[in-house]
């Protein structure tokens, strides 16, 4: 008998044809069903390749086996004159016509009975939210390299002018930028910055001429909602900015309070040159920093009325107050200086806010700084987390979650809010929540000072052996050598090696006399509560009330509260309960 009526007689094709069959109604089935349940598209194809797989595998046990009235045994065990393939073969015929039918009914009913309304109807709600945006970096387009200071910074501005309409949820510019150069689709983008949608363009420069293309996407299908593109002369960008917001706004059909937010209309030069200085800032290198300062001074030359520059003067004199004595005192100038330009600077008053927090320590004056700051554009990822951690010196610990919270939702991939978070998650007594966040920001920023010792803090709490030995682990990444010598003291400390931690001690204060308030919590965690009082009255003595300022809440002063001596410090550092009560910070928070 030839190869092919042996397959024939065994019925090994029909076998195939009733496994592709099957195959095929299954995969529509799944196709159909799975989103309705919120299985990932990923669903169906793990599907279809388990069908793949068991294809050969089906077909090769349809030659070997044959089906019998005493079940299934192998073909070669079959006495010719006692096989039954003809009434199989039957059966498989009807069986694969049956599952023919079945898929057929399924299709109509899925295309045509249920229709287009009802299919609607029955999809699952949007996974993200409606009114939410990411701004990707737009694409330089020039000829000229160079020119990415000037696709980067137009992307910005955008960023930063749809952040000003509360109604509107905008991703901040460190999450958003994170994909630039990045081969990321749109699906994956919304996913990890839980956006509805991404704006997305680029931009060509050739000497006064602009060519900016930009196209507004709906994340859930990836779908092009709109896209516009515009040829103009440098001193028409800021209508381009305008006519772009506009037609956001429109697309996403938000209902606003207020008119759409305008850009600020400046010299075009100065504009390129700021551009270009904020593009050296956020390269956060000591020779950018500089380079960036220079071409500020350049801007306020040609347009000294410029608020924006004034405000990033004030945060490049900032960044520079350790270098140089009167950084500080310039920094202030400046901000006030751009909020006597606009006095909707919201930008100038977080700064500010900041700057009386940590560097004097006011804190009725920073609390009215961030109540304007929240105010003017209560979405603003980094106003948000700067208010944070006032609310967290007030010991409004709830305050500050919720505030960090939603800055971490508006910066999703930010090292430095999932810090601060898990920061604020450890002093109100959160420990797995202040674990997993704090093991996302090392994940986001594996070099990251200091995370590597706020972790091992929290492992130091929950105290097992295990999480003990990973604190020491960890303490021994971590670079800045105080906190590793503070950490490493406790730790030893509470692992039962005494001489361990003595001698990590005694190196810090060796090393490090100035680093007070690491030495009073170190002395804490080692429940040498005499030593740590010690150490806290000389940092307010010596330091001021703003010693405290970062720390008076930590919880390994916990140890302490009993004593007298501790509302004592409290009290003369303006810390006090009733102190801190009685300063006012009221906000309205976004949706």
């Amino acid at each position: 008998m030839s190869l092919y009526n042996e397959l024939k007689r065994r019925n090994v094709f029909r076998v195939a044809i009733a496994y592709l069959a099957l195959a095929w109604l299954v995969t529509e089935v799944a196709g159909t069903l799975f989103p309705a349940f919120g299985i990932p598209d990923w669903g169906v194809r793990f599907v279809v390749i388990v069908f793949a797989l068991g294809f050969v595998p089906a077909v090769i046990i349809s030659w070997v086996y044959e089906l019998t009235p005493e079940g299934i045994r192998r073909e070669q065990d079959v006495v010719r004159d006692a096989s039954i393939t003809h009434l199989t073969a039957r059966r498989l015929d009807l069986f694969t016509i049956g599952l023919i039918v079945v898929a057929f009914t399924f299709i109509l009913a899925d295309r045509f009975w249920l229709g287009p309304g009802q299919v609607e109807q029955s999809a699952p709600e949007p996974r993200y939210p409606s009114n939410s945006i990411a701004v990707l970096p737009f694409v330089n387009m020039s000829d000229d390299a160079g020119n990415e200071y000037f696709s980067d910074g137009i992307s910005e501005e955008l960023l930063n002018l749809l952040a000003k309409i509360p109604e509107l949820r905008v991703i901040a510019r460190t999450s958003s930028f994170a994909y630039k150069g990045k081969d990321v689709n749109i699906a994956d983008i919304a996913d990890e910055l839980n956006v509805g949608h991404i704006l997305e363009g680029s931009v060509r420069k050739a000497g006064n001429q602009v060519r900016i293309t930009a196209q507004l996407i709906r994340a859930s299908d990836s779908s092009h909602l709109w896209s516009e593109t515009y040829n103009r002369t440098l001193d028409n960008i800021f209508a381009i900015q305008d006519e772009i917001a506009a037609a956001v706004v429109g697309q996403l059909k938000i209902t606003l309070l207020g008119e759409t937010p305008k850009a600020h209309v400046v010299d075009p030069e100065a504009y390129a040159l700021f551009l270009q200085a904020r593009h050296f800032a956020n390269l956060g290198t000591r020779a950018g920093n500089q380079h960036a300062g220079e071409l500020l001074q350049q801007v306020l030359v040609i347009d000294p009325a410029y608020s924006a520059a004034w405000s990033e003067l004030g945060r490049n004199y900032g960044n520079r107050g350790d270098l140089e004595e009167d950084g500080y005192l310039k920094a202030l100038e400046a901000q006030n200086k751009a909020l006597e330009l606009d006095p909707g600077n919201a930008a100038a008053y977080s700064r500010l806010g900041y700057n009386r927090l940590h560097r004097e320590g006011d804190l009725p004056a920073a609390a009215r700084l961030f109540e304007r700051a929240l105010a003017l554009e209560p979405g603003n990822a980094i106003v948000l987390a700067n208010a944070a951690t006032l609310a967290l010196t007030l010991g409004r610990t709830e305050q500050a979650i919720t505030l960090g919270e939603l800055a971490l939702q508006r910066n999703p991939l930010s090292s430095s809010t999932a810090y601060f978070l898990g920061r604020a998650y450890l002093t109100c007594g959160q420990i797995d929540k202040a674990e997993a966040i704090l093991r996302k920001s090392l994940l986001l920023s594996p070099n990251r000072q200091t995370t590597r010792g706020q972790l091992s803090r929290v492992l130091y709490h929950k105290g097992d052996k295990g999480d003990l030995e990973e604190a020491m682990t960890l303490i021994e990444e971590e670079p800045v050598e105080p906190l590793r010598l503070t950490a490493s003291a406790a730790t030893h400390y509470k692992l039962g090696n005494p001489a361990e931690s003595d001698a990590a001690l005694d190196t810090l204060i060796a090393k490090y006399p100035q680093a007070r308030i690491l030495i009073a919590l170190a002395y804490a965690m080692c429940e040498k509560t005499d030593k740590a009082f010690e150490w806290l009255q000389m940092a307010v003595e010596l330091e001021g009330p703003q010693a405290l300022i970062r720390a008076w809440y930590a919880p390994e002063f916990e140890v302490l509260h009993a004593d007298p001596r501790w509302e004592k410090i409290l009290s003369s550092a303006g810390l006090s309960k009733q102190q801190l009560a009685a300063i006012k910070f009221e906000f309205t928070l976004p949706e």
